[in-house]
């Protein structure tokens, strides 16, 4: 189910299983990482290296908890820090190209765990340059991610050369439409 590599510990589709196990035991954090996503040169060849190592391990673990019983409690995120230009970076050959660093659009998706499966929430324009409709800021999606795991952003606070913080600084807003 979770295709050939989860037999090779250390890949990205063994710590997927790896994953599943782990939330069958209760334990509270998981965190997968898989390294390459830069493309600032040779996308075509990368992204599908990428996509082959990453996509069936990923739909397999969202089946696999689901078939558990464990996505209701279990919020699984996939993203990244930052998107993608929409337009090409570099030297633009037919087989060869990048795309430059993009932190004002970007796409995370979201399963399980209070989610409302099947959806997407904002966009962009045509060119995937700027936000069109429902933009969320990074504060936002803190909001609503400890809002999903039950503490309120604007209750929890830390101390810090003599001043409390809150980790969603004065802003941030739950994202209620994404809200199962």
């Amino acid at each position: 189910m979770y295709g050939q590599e989860a037999r090779i510990p250390g890949t990205y589709a063994a710590n997927c299983l790896l994953a599943r196990k782990l939330a069958e035991q209760d334990v509270r954090f998981i965190q997968l990482y898989h390294m390459g996503w830069d493309h600032h040169g040779g996308l075509p060849a990368g992204i599908k290296k990428l996509t082959h190592q990453t996509d069936q391990p990923t739909a397999a673990l969202i089946q696999d908890l689901k078939q558990r019983g464990l996505l209701d409690d279990t919020l699984v995120i996939w993203g990244g820090e930052f998107g993608r230009t929409s337009f090409s970076q570099g030297q633009l050959t037919k087989d060869d190209y990048g795309r430059d660093h993009h932190p004002g659009c970007y796409t995370m998706w979201m399963a399980g765990g209070g989610i409302k499966p099947g959806m997407v929430y904002g966009e962009t324009d045509e060119l995937g340059y700027n936000v069109a409709t429902n933009p969320v800021h990074v504060h936002d999606f803190q909001a609503t991610l400890l809002h999903l795991l039950g503490i309120d952003h604007e209750q929890l606070t830390f101390k810090y050369q003599g001043r409390r913080f809150r980790l969603t600084d004065v802003h941030g807003q739950v994202v209620r439409d994404i809200l199962a």
